[in-house]
């Protein structure tokens, strides 16, 4: 019974750090908007959200956020959702937009 609990122990606490994020910093900002993940939006400011629904497939609706962050003239986004909708062949997809971070400004 000893051993049966603290196998347990031991897998509830290693389970625990699949949820951390070890930070990563983001690419250098370039003249097009560039997708981070989620590592890489910490420390960064977020400004908003956008969304887009397009008919085809997962990547098409990627491509329409990418143009959407472009438009919106920000340095990063990160893809939140992807999801088909009730309609096959329709994709929905959010994203979050990022700012550099105030002490990424203060540096350059």
């Amino acid at each position: 019974m000893r051993i049966t609990i603290t196998f347990l122990l031991t897998l509830l606490l290693t389970g625990c750090s699949v949820w951390q994020t070890t930070p990563q910093a983001p690419p250098a900002a370039t003249s097009q908007a560039q997708e981070i993940s989620r590592a890489q939006s910490i420390g960064l400011t977020k400004v908003g959200t956008i969304s887009a629904t397009e008919r085809g497939s997962p990547d098409d609706v990627q491509r329409a956020i990418a143009a959407k962050a472009n438009a919106a003239g920000v340095p990063y986004y990160q893809i939140i959702m992807v999801s088909e909708t009730v309609v096959p062949g329709m994709w929905y997809a959010t994203a979050v937009l990022f700012t550099g971070s105030a002490a990424g400004r203060a540096q350059q």
